[in-house]
C-alpha cells in the first residue's frame, strides 16, 4: 500500500473515470485512488469495479453512496476512510482532468520535502492560470477570493481550490465533524480551519483546464453559497477554540512554491 491516496468524488463521470484512474496509476510516483461515487446513474461505479480487477482493490478503492449528497460530505467520507487505513498524505482531485494528475507529485513534494501541512494547487498565485473558462466565471472566482481574504484575513490566493494535499496530521486535528458546508463553501471552510489551527499552508502554482467531457457541477447558486457562507463561518470561529497539541511549527501565512 502506498502512503499516498487520491480522493476523487464522482457523479456521472463515466466519460472521464477510466482515463483519470489510468493516468494517476501510471505516474512515476505510486498513488492509491479512492473513488467516492454518489450513486451515478451513468454507470461510473461499474467502470471503477471493472478497473479494480486490473489494479487491485488494495490500490483502487471504491465507496458507493446512495444519492447525490454533496462534495463536502464526499470528501469527509474519503478523509475518514483514508485515516482509518493510515495513509500519510491525502489528496483531493477532480475527475474531469481540470487538475493535471502530474501535479500530484508537486503537491506531494511541497509537503514531504517542503514542510507544508497543506499544499494547494493554486490557479491564482502567479496571475490567472485558467484555460477554457468564460470570462464571467474567471472574474466571479477571482474577485470572490478578494472578499474571502478580506473577511477571513487569510492571504491564500486560491481560496476555493479543490486540488490539495493534506498531511494526515491536519485531518486528525481539525475535527471533521465540525465542518458544516457541503458545497464549494466546503473548500473555503477546510482552508480556514486548517489556517486557524496554525498549520503551514503552501500554494503551488498550477494551470487549471476546464473539463472537455461531461457536465460541470459548478453554478452561480453554488458559488453564491460559498461567498455568503464565509461571513457565517467567520462569526462562528469567534466561539470556537483552535488548540493543537502536536509539535508542528506555527506558520499561518501561506508561502508560494516556485516551479
Amino acid at each position: 500500500m502506498s502512503s499516498r491516496i487520491v480522493i476523487i468524488p464522482t457523479y456521472n463521470e463515466i466519460e472521464n473515470i477510466e482515463a483519470i484512474i489510468r493516468k494517476v496509476m501510471g505516474l512515476v510516483l505510486s498513488f492509491d485512488v479512492l473513488i467516492v461515487d454518489d450513486g451515478s446513474p451513468d454507470g461510473t461505479a461499474r467502470v471503477v469495479k471493472e478497473l479494480q480487477a486490473e489494479f487491485g482493490t488494495d490500490r483502487l478503492h471504491l465507496q458507493e453512496r446512495k444519492g447525490k449528497l454533496g462534495l463536502g460530505t464526499a470528501y469527509i467520507h474519503g478523509f475518514r476512510y483514508a485515516l482509518q487505513r493510515h495513509y500519510d498524505y491525502i489528496f483531493e482531485m477532480d475527475a474531469d482532468f481540470s487538475h493535471n494528475p502530474e501535479d500530484l507529485i508537486r503537491l506531494y513534494e511541497a509537503c514531504a520535502a517542503g514542510g507544508a501541512d497543506l499544499a494547494i494547487g493554486s490557479r491564482y498565485i502567479k496571475g490567472v492560470n485558467v484555460v477554457n473558462w468564460p470570462m464571467g466565471r474567471v472574474l466571479m472566482s477571482y474577485f470572490a477570493g478578494y472578499y474571502v481574504r478580506f473577511i477571513t484575513q487569510m492571504s491564500i490566493m486560491d481560496v476555493t481550490a479543490g486540488f490539495k494535499c493534506y498531511r494526515a496530521s491536519v485531518l486528525k486535528t481539525i475535527q471533521l465533524e465540525k465542518i458544516r458546508f457541503v458545497g464549494y463553501a466546503f473548500q473555503v471552510e477546510m482552508k480556514f480551519t486548517t489556517w486557524k489551527y496554525g498549520f503551514n499552508i503552501v500554494e503551488v502554482p498550477i494551470i487549471f483546464t476546464d473539463r472537455t467531457k461531461g457536465v460541470s457541477k459548478m453554478s452561480a447558486k453554488i458559488f453564491k453559497e460559498a461567498v455568503l457562507g464565509v461571513l457565517q463561518m467567520k462569526i462562528s470561529s469567534f466561539f470556537r477554540q483552535y488548540h493543537r497539541t502536536d509539535d508542528h511549527a506555527i506558520a499561518k501565512e501561506p508561502l508560494a512554491v516556485e516551479e
